[in-house]
């Protein structure tokens, strides 16, 4: 038997056995591979172009000043809440949640400026540092506006933002407080497992308290 002979023979039997296990359910794991690695490929793909249009472009974006705060003192009668019957009674404060500086928030923002009330905005960090490194941030964009930024241990959004409005609602419940709310829109519905739902969550959250107008201001990603 020549030498070609003797490989054939010996790997027929391996092919043979290979071939019955394909057949027998081996394809389904590198299809399966297959498809984990394509479906990664796709939402790593989502996730650079969804950066890419919500980073922020060169130059400095400005805003229109708001008016002052108003002066946030207690002992207002908590009674009057939504009892106001004219526009002349009903006194504003607009507050925008800022995860990151990104065109989305700068959109709310400059829409929250626009309406020429007072506006806050408000950001929440987990440690100390993440807090200094925002307010840089802010201080490098131009410190347009009032921020307060809200230092928590934990990684809950919606509750820590929820109980400030609350505190803020106590302490002036004379006070109309809107909520502007950045909220990410993609043209697929698939799309909207890979973004929070941090927006729909304080709008659910913030609707059973007095006072609270919640309004959100959409930023579509392209496809």
């Amino acid at each position: 038997m020549t030498p070609r002979a003797r490989i054939i023979a010996a790997l027929t039997p391996n092919s043979t056995v290979a071939w019955v296990k394909f057949t027998e359910g081996a394809w389904v794991a590198p299809l399966a591979i297959g498809l984990f690695i394509l479906v990664a490929m796709r939402i790593r793909r989502h996730y650079d172009l969804a950066a890419q249009a919500l980073a922020l472009q060169a130059g400095v974006v400005e805003v229109p000043q708001p008016q002052r705060l108003p002066a946030l003192v207690s002992g207002v009668e908590a009674g009057l809440a939504e009892a106001e019957e004219t526009p002349e009674e009903i006194h504003h404060l607009v507050i925008v949640p800022v995860a990151s500086l990104d065109r989305a928030s700068m959109r709310a923002l400059a829409y929250a400026a626009s309406l020429q009330q007072p506006v806050l905005a408000l950001h929440l960090s987990s440690p100390e540092e993440d807090a200094k490194r925002f307010h840089d941030y802010w201080h490098l964009w131009g410190d347009h506006l009032p921020l307060a930024v809200i230092v928590s241990p934990y990684r809950a959004i919606v509750a820590p933002i929820v109980k400030y409005i609350e505190v803020l609602h106590w302490q002036r419940p004379d006070l109309t407080v809107t909520v502007i709310l950045p909220e990410i829109v993609v043209r697929h519905w698939w799309h909207r497992i890979l973004h929070g739902q941090t927006a729909s969550q304080l709008r659910h959250a913030l609707r059973p308290l007095p006072k609270i107008v919640v309004t959100t201001i959409p930023f579509h990603l392209p496809d």
